[in-house]
């Protein structure tokens, strides 16, 4: 994957959120670690305000489910704000799903490319290299 330079790399799974920064060129990727971002995860897909059952998700799969919906709100917010011009997202799947039901049109505009994986707690060395491999 080709990512350009100063390109924000958003790297999450349902209860952890990293971003970085790619600092090198589209070809040699160089990430450094961003502030954390403040994400409302009080969101809760339709549907999901209902007790645990069969039929409804478990209650820690709400929580994850509401924090991705929260990192959806907040990188839309930043694309909006200018904030963003170029962006990678490496989620874990089911993760990757909830952020793609809240992308903005500009968020996915800007939205260089998306990696279903999940590196969180990952090394930097790691998320660098599964990007060079994508």
């Amino acid at each position: 994957m080709q990512i350009p330079q100063n390109t924000v790399i958003a790297v999450a799974d349902g209860e952890k959120l990293s971003l970085f920064q790619n600092e090198g060129d589209a070809v040699n990727v160089k990430l450094k670690a961003m502030p954390a971002a403040d994400i409302d995860s009080s969101k809760i897909a339709s549907g999901a305000r209902h007790p645990s059952s069969g039929a409804n998700p478990a209650d820690s799969q709400q929580e994850e489910d509401g924090f991705g919906a929260g990192i959806a709100d907040m990188l839309n917010r930043q694309v909006l704000d200018g904030k963003i011009k170029h962006l990678v997202i490496v989620a874990a799947p089911r993760t990757l799903g909830e952020l793609r039901k809240g992308y903005h049109k500009q968020l996915s505009d800007i939205l260089v490319g998306e990696l279903d994986k999940d590196l969180t707690g990952h090394s930097l060395q790691d998320i660098e290299k599964a990007l060079a491999a994508a």
